[in-house]
């Protein structure tokens, strides 16, 4: 029986756990067979184990485990079969089977004695294999062993005879065909034994038992690897009521390198020091970490604090021009540190920590003094190499925490300039701002020739700007324009004014980039023609557009474009042809517009401005997708992608967007599972401006009943205001507010949210009339309620409200925000408006006008959705059921009610599946069509335990006959009482016979 219970749920694993399910159904028909579980301590092994403890239970094995103890040289011989005799014997079922045998004595007696010599440990080694073949015969019987690596002597001997001559063998037949002696066919047993791989040093005397062991037939090895990084960020949120911030999970993540406990002990410490992530190893698990390092020889340990002070990885020449000891006693130094797995070799002549927090625990061990000599010696190895690009970065690293400030200036700048060139543009932010840092503290004799603070800080904001950290480019910028004066240099000053301007736009900020791009362009004259005036043009076209002040902005927009093409600044001239296409009214959405895109995009492209090109491809995505051309926009989706991620910019902005508008593409066309991956994937190497893009992904865990769903989607409201990501946050708790039936709860998010996002000059976005259905939804629930319950005053007033909500719908859908008609989109949320407000006044006692007035708007709300929204048109396709089932159309509501069904499994849209399920037993739905029209599609195994199920097994009974776990079968259960709408088993069974899935079994006589 487990002895270890957890109160979070069980995350990831499930690809091991049906494995070892699989070998415990094998057991219980009959197979006997044995897994070893190794794993590196604190993945998850026992959590495992105890899970598979736990079905193997549920399905009525007997689970007894042993645990091995480090116990050093004075180990107790057997102790884990001890223990396991020990649980049996309390058991009244064994107490015979126990009785039989004299080795239940001798292990409870004197925990082996009498066993020293070979005879009597023969006899005990039998004896143990004869009894649990006993017990395996009374009973289905698990053995787990825990902590193997610990096992003593004389229990990894009986383990070897217990696998390769006992009882897993018993079904090994001799060559007359009978079975051998002491054995019998069709041993119920299964032996799970478990160990820490990062323990096994090359010496460890587990080590040959197990090249033994995992040679034989009945013998598998199961390996727990580190866990991916999105389900230790769902073990993570799992553990706290309260949402934790992303960034918080994120470097939570990012520290436990997949390992659960670590996550765990990092969780506790980043508890206790809330607001923000602990940053140091907390010291429980920095003991456990230096149990091994504290194990090595002294040699060995100086090389192992030398590397930590290198970093995670290290070069071997690195690593011994540093420690300066003789190469052999550097040899013999790694090997043990190899040997005992807390370095690992690379293939590049590198060493590596096996845990970067092993190596954070060993240097945080340093005393100061000793962590500044380390450091100095490492940057003096590495300025010995010359000024190599891939070492400038952990020369101005180790130089800054040497205290050389010089030198760290000058690396820095060298980083800098080499992370530019690779275009890694977060590499080159950090780079330039710790050069900025520095650069006060270093006397101007000692800095580089060549530098200025401004151009710094202005390469920095571009940095900045392309990782995606648009808060911080603002604010470098904003520091630039504090360091230039107004006799300075025209153009420089008027390049801070205008690269001010765009990043303002980028948070929008939109009244200050205006006033901004407007200064910078008054700075330079228009003549004598020059590239700063052209982009100080482009810049303020875009701000003024921003503005409303779209005939000031065209006018600008023709006169830089002409200048622009006769200076051949092509970038430019893209620029200006992109933001010319609104302007002139080639919208997006037309062919002629995305044309004029195409022409722009080839333009940046050629002139190498990978940002402006970005601007294109967006621009041509989202018009394609405003004008439902959906294949044309995912082509361009693809392309621009795949083009920042060369130029290094897929945390900028436009490309930041275009990954939001691929994942809303998958969530619209219902490849939920495909979405959450791609957002799992992307997530982590978000900027924190950005992380509205996460929002399709928690769309899905909200339309599949997440509960933490709303609490994640309101962090995204953290920090400085952000336009996309209040508009994606307030989508998200409308919805929630929704689905939990409260009215005043989804009209507060409404008002919330369109009041965030009106702006200065009190224009209303399209994603009002979103928000307004979905606010609507939730204010027809509520007049539905009041009906039922007789509140006619309450009828009246949600009535008024949702008669407010439908006409903010229909005007901002006429006028568009920018005077553009709205898309498939747009209207298909308008028909959902529409209808949401004709369910509301759809009265029973009105006569049959207001109820058909109301099956019409459910069905141009469905269609409206056909443009490819598969959960929303199921969602009307319910409340379309709903109103034909009060209209007396009750063949035409079980259609729709099904197929609505049918998307919410296929889905895993839960919340979705029980209404539509509850509609169908209210309305009795299920027993309106023909057999061949509803009979519902179970798969071979459903069919099984359907068969079973007639037949009034309980779901243990199906599990022991399917040999599958009672938890599985009671999975295939519910799936089957929601594919045949039925609410209990009984309903489920009188549906099945009377749809010919099950036959009338013969009676006896027959």
């Amino acid at each position: 029986m487990p002895t270890t219970s957890f109160t979070t749920p069980f995350i990831g694993r499930e690809d091991e756990l049906a494995r070892l399910t699989r070998v415990l159904d094998r057991a219980r028909a009959g197979e006997a067979r044995a897994v070893l579980v190794a794993g590196d301590a604190g993945v998850g092994k026992t959590r495992l184990l105890a899970e598979a403890a736990g079905q193997a239970t549920e399905a009525g094995t007997t689970v007894v485990t042993g645990h091995c103890v480090d116990l050093g040289d004075v180990g107790l011989p057997y102790l884990p079969f001890t223990e396991i005799v020990g649980v049996l014997a309390d058991d009244e079922r064994f107490s015979g089977a126990l009785a039989s045998h004299p080795v239940v004595d001798r292990l409870l007696g004197d925990g082996g004695g009498g066993a020293g010599d070979a005879g009597g440990r023969l006899q005990l080694f039998e004896g143990m294999a004869s009894l649990l073949t006993d017990l395996a015969g009374t009973a289905p019987l698990l053995l787990v062993l825990e902590d193997l690596h610990w096992a003593d002597q004389s229990s990894r001997d009986l383990l070897r005879f217990l696998l390769s001559r006992g009882i897993l063998q018993s079904r090994v037949r001799s060559r007359g065909g009978d079975p051998l002696a002491g054995g019998s066919p069709g041993q119920r047993l299964a032996v799970f034994a478990s160990y820490r791989a990062d323990d096994l040093h090359r010496r460890h005397p587990l080590r040959p038992l197990l090249a033994e062991l995992v040679r034989l037939p009945v013998v598998e090895r199961l390996e727990l690897r580190p866990m991916p990084d999105g389900e230790v960020a769902r073990l993570v949120r799992a553990q706290q009521v309260a949402p934790l911030p992303d960034a918080t999970v994120r470097r939570i993540v990012e520290r436990a390198e997949g390992n659960a406990f670590y996550a765990e002990e990092l969780l506790a410490a980043t508890s206790e020091t809330m607001p923000g992530a602990a940053s140091a190893v907390p010291s429980g698990l920095a003991d456990v970490l230096l149990i091994r390092f504290e194990q090595l020889a002294a040699t060995a340990q100086q090389v192992l604090r030398t590397a930590a002070v290198a970093g995670r990885r290290v070069e071997h020449d690195l690593l011994r021009d540093t420690v300066q000891l003789p190469e052999e006693e550097l040899e013999s130094a790694l090997r043990e540190a190899v040997g005992r797995q807390l370095l690992v070799p690379g293939d590049d002549d590198t060493y590596s920590f096996r845990h970067a927090l092993i190596r954070e625990a060993v240097y945080a061990d340093l005393l100061p003094g000793e962590r500044v000599r380390l450091h100095r010696a490492f940057a003096g190895v590495l300025a010995g190499r010359g000024h190599r690009a891939e070492s400038a970065a952990e020369r101005a690293h180790h130089s800054r925490e040497s205290h050389d400030l010089a030198d760290a200036l000058a690396a820095s700048l060298e980083a800098a300039d080499h992370a530019g060139r690779v275009r890694a543009p977060a590499e080159e932010l950090r780079h330039l701002e710790a050069a900025l840092d520095l650069w006060s503290a270093v006397p101007p004799e000692a800095r580089p020739d060549g530098f200025d603070t401004i151009t710094l800080t202005l390469r920095a904001s571009a940095a900045a700007a392309h990782a995606g950290e648009t808060h911080r480019a603002v604010s470098l910028t904003r520091s630039a324009l504090a360091r230039v004066g107004n006799d300075e240099d025209s153009e420089l000053a008027a390049r801070v004014r205008y690269t001010l301007a765009g990043n303002l736009m980028r948070i929008d900020n939109l009244a200050a980039a205006f006033t901004y791009s407007n200064e910078a362009l008054a700075m330079i004259p228009a003549d004598p023609p020059s590239r700063t005036w052209v982009w100080a043009a482009a810049t303020h076209v875009m701000a003024a557009t921003y503005m409303g002040e779209n005939e000031a902005a065209q006018r600008v927009a023709r006169e830089a474009l002409r200048v622009a093409e006769d200076l051949d600044v092509a970038d430019a001239q893209a620029d200006l042809l992109i933001s010319l296409v609104a302007l002139e009214g080639h919208s997006r959405r037309t062919p002629a517009g995305r044309a004029r895109l195409r022409e722009a995009r080839e333009l940046a492209r050629r002139a190498g401005n990978a940002s402006v090109e970005m601007r294109a491809l967006f621009n041509l995505s989202i018009g394609s997708h405003e004008s439902g051309d959906l294949d044309e926009c995912l082509t361009w989706l693809t392309e621009g992608l795949e083009r920042a991620g060369r130029a290094g910019l897929l945390s900028s902005p436009y490309p930041v967007e275009m990954r939001y508008l691929r994942s809303l593409m998958l969530f619209t066309l219902g490849q939920w599972d495909e979405c959450v991956r791609a957002v799992e994937a992307e997530g982590d190497r978000l900027p924190t401006a950005s992380r509205y893009a996460i929002g399709p992904a928690l769309s899905v865990a909200l339309a599949r009943g997440d509960r933490h769903a709303a609490e994640r989607a309101r962090a995204l409201l953290d920090g400085p205001f952000d336009w996309m990501a209040t508009l994606v946050a307030g989508l998200l708790l409308t919805d929630a507010a929704v689905l939990r039936r409260d009215a005043e709860g989804a009209l507060e998010q409404f008002r919330t949210t369109l009041a965030a996002l009106i702006d200065d000059a009190g224009t209303t976005p399209h994603v009002a009339v979103r928000l307004a259905a979905l606010a609507l939804a939730a204010i027809g629930d509520a007049v539905v309620e009041a009906r039922l319950t007789g509140d006619e005053e309450g009828v009246d007033r949600w009535a008024e409200t949702g008669k407010e909500l439908v006409e903010l719908a229909r005007v901002t859908a006429a006028k568009g925000e920018d005077g553009t008609p709205q898309g498939p989109e747009g209207l298909a949320w308008l028909a959902r408006a529409e209808a949401e407000w004709a369910r509301a006044g759809a009265r029973p006692n009105n006569g049959g006008e207001g109820v058909e007035l109301n099956v019409g708007a459910w069905e141009k709300a469905v269609a409206a959705f056909g443009y490819g929204d598969v959960y929303e048109q199921a969602r009307c396709q319910v409340r379309l059921a709903e109103a034909l089932l009060g209209a007396e159309r009750r063949e035409e509501a079980a259609e729709h009610a099904r197929a609505a069904r049918d998307t919410a499994v296929r889905l895993g849209a839960v919340p979705l599946r029980d209404e539509v399920e509850r509609l169908i037993r209210r309305g009795r739905l299920a027993e309106t069509a023909s057999t061949a029209d509803r009979a519902p599609v179970l798969t071979a195994r459903e069919n099984d335990v359907l068969l079973l199920l007639s037949r009034g097994r309980t779901n243990r009974q199906i599990g022991e006959e399917l040999f599958i776990s009672g938890k599985t079968a009671s999975v295939h259960v519910s799936n089957i009482l929601a594919k045949l709408g039925a609410a209990s088993r009984t309903e489920a069974v009188a549906i099945a016979y009377r749809e010919g899935l099950v036959e009338s079994e013969p009676s006896a006589s027959g």
